[in-house]
Order: C-alpha cells, then structure tokens, then sequence
C-alpha cells in the first residue's frame, strides 16, 4: 500500500492498521527522548513509516498524537507506525532488553556512525533539539554514535540525524 499525503491524511485509522498487517518491519526502535518540535515529531513518524520500523517510543516531554502540529508534519503517518509513550528513555530501552542500543549524539566517547557495527534489533536514540541526550540516557547505550561536523554548526537537524544515521545501520542488515 503506497498511499499519496492527500490519502495518508484521509485514510482511516484502523483500515491503515488492518491493511499493514502484512507489512515487513525493519528490526530497528528509535527512542525520542524531549523532542520539542512538533513539526520534527510529526518528520520522525514519516521517517520512520518510510523505513518500516518496528516501533517509535516518545519520551519524556515529547508531544503526542493527535497533536494537530504532528498530524500535520506527519501528514498521516503517525495512524501507521506502532508508536508508544514512555515517561523515560530509560522505561523504552528497559522493554528493549534484546536491542543493541546506539545513542546519536556529539560527546567525547562517539564515533563516527560509519565506524560502528551495528547490531539487530538495534534501538537507535535522539535528543533534544537544544541539549541532546540526556547523559543519564547516555549510560543506557552499547555505543554513542555522532555524525562529523566539520563546520562550526554542533549539530545537525534531528530529523537529518535520524535519517543519516538509520538509512546507514538499515543498509548493513
């Protein structure tokens, strides 16, 4: 089901589930942790229907559907990606006890996220706009994983982070 952004914003909720049933998901979580930004919640869930991930956890102060910033940004797509929320990361990546964790974050103890194995399922974590991860959520992850700046900008938009880094790691499945 390859549906237009006129027909994901129409399409009924539970026909879109029914209809995905069948659907092959990647072995991959992502864990937003404080996203602020309505409209790069609402770009996450399209990253994510686009890669068919297993699930999205919302955490922390992350807004929720039917957010109508999200639902717009979405243009429908959070009805069909399984998306829960959680009151920590920590309570995410707990339920993913089988996952290898990867946090994407600038710090001293990232590398690059070309330089890293990834192993499936594989949960893949995204901070805050302004601050990042939080360090406490840091210490939850098997690697931390940064994309190079070479500008004097620290980091990159998340929704470009999360598209950099997950279309990497899905390639190496």
């Amino acid at each position: 089901m390859k549906l237009n952004a006129r027909e994901l914003r129409e399409v009924d909720e539970n026909e879109a589930k029914a209809r995905l049933k069948h659907l092959k998901r990647q072995p991959i979580y992502f864990i937003l942790e404080n996203i602020y930004d309505t409209y790069n919640i609402g770009g996450l869930f399209r990253l994510a229907d686009a890669l068919a991930i297993e699930k999205m956890y919302l955490c922390g102060e992350t807004e929720i559907p039917p957010n109508s910033r999200i639902k717009k940004a979405s243009i429908g797509t959070y009805k069909v990606v399984p998306w829960e929320y959680k009151k920590t990361a920590k309570e995410a990546t707990a339920e993913l006890s089988n996952c290898y964790i990867a946090a994407v974050e600038q710090h001293p103890s990232a590398v690059s996220y070309t330089q890293t194995e990834y192993k499936f399922p594989l949960a893949l974590i995204f901070g805050n706009e302004t601050y990042g991860v939080t360090p406490e959520t840091l210490k939850l992850a098997d690697r931390i994983v940064e994309i190079p700046m070479w500008g004097i900008n620290r980091s990159l938009n998340v929704i470009v982070s999360a598209a950099i880094v997950s279309y990497y790691a899905i390639n190496k499945l």
